[in-house]
């Protein structure tokens, strides 16, 4: 039954013009930066190494593909939830305000296979997001660019070389579609407690953008609580472009983006078993 109705529920979300709007927008980003950076190439590179000019000999081909593409993703994290939300939050509350939903529960479909069904929908449409991004980051950066090895300043000077890369980029587009997979779960929730499609859209990125500013202060009330906000650990990312990978902190940081994803889910079973439904 589960999988009849995750068929369904794919049907009905590539039939929406909705969904295609985060597909589109991740086609022109991506063109927009390889664009600018074929205008302004050179003066990028400048930016991002005048602090160790005078220390290290720069060579080689620098502005690449790979390079390309993480300064895209390092921006894009930023703004592929807006995209993930605006199709996630309302698969559950677009039913309910079009009246479809109490339809759909009048047949042989328990509500938890329903929800596991909508979320693994919502799991199917953020992956493919981040497939699409992924491809054309790397794949018009190498084509425009070529490759080459890649210098990173987070925290510390890394330079990766170029034939470690591929599996860089694979690691850290697969950790950052967990994150993504958790602003999913989290539009769920609010969009179980709606009865229209704006709200959980609204209440989703307000909860992402007011845990982002407390995530990036450097000041000793807030530090207790970092630890326990998942977007202190979904821009956790950037770990696999350290030179040594700390496995540690990934694996913690990939535990603790699980967990919230099962919490939001449990917590949107609980309200949609017990809510009554009328429309």
């Amino acid at each position: 039954m589960i999988f009849t109705l995750v068929h369904i529920e794919l049907e009905k979300l590539f039939r929406s013009r909705r969904s295609y709007i985060g597909l589109l927008a991740i086609v022109l980003i991506i063109l927009v930066i390889e664009a600018g950076v074929m205008l302004q190439g050179e003066a990028l590179i400048d930016l991002i190494s005048e602090n160790i000019q005078d220390v290290f000999i720069l060579q080689g081909n620098l502005l690449n593909g790979y390079l390309i593409s993480f300064l895209s993703i390092n921006g894009l994290w930023l703004h592929v939830p807006i995209l993930v939300v605006i199709v996630t939050a309302d698969l559950i509350s677009g039913e309910a305000n079009s009246g479809t939903l109490r339809l759909i529960l009048s047949r042989p479909v328990s509500r938890n296979e329903l929800i596991l069904a909508k979320f693994i929908t919502a799991i199917v449409y953020t992956t493919l997001l981040i497939l699409l991004l992924a491809f054309l980051s790397l794949g018009l950066g190498i084509l425009f660019f070529g490759q080459g090895d890649i210098l990173v300043i987070y925290g510390s000077i890394n330079i990766l070389e170029e034939d470690i890369l591929p599996g860089r980029f694979i690691m850290a587009f697969s950790f950052g579609a967990l994150g993504m997979w958790l602003v999913a779960g989290l539009s769920f929730v609010f969009s179980v407690l709606s009865e229209n499609s704006l709200s959980p859209i609204l209440l989703t990125m307000s909860v992402i953008i007011l845990f982002t500013v407390v995530s990036s202060f450097e000041i000793g009330i807030f530090e207790n609580f970092k630890p326990y906000l998942f977007t202190t650990h979904m821009s956790n990312w950037r770990y696999f472009f350290n030179y040594k990978l700390e496995w540690g902190k990934i694996i913690q940081s990939g535990l603790v983006l699980i967990a919230h994803i099962v919490l939001f889910i449990s917590i949107t079973l609980i309200i949609f078993r017990k809510k009554d439904i009328t429309t």
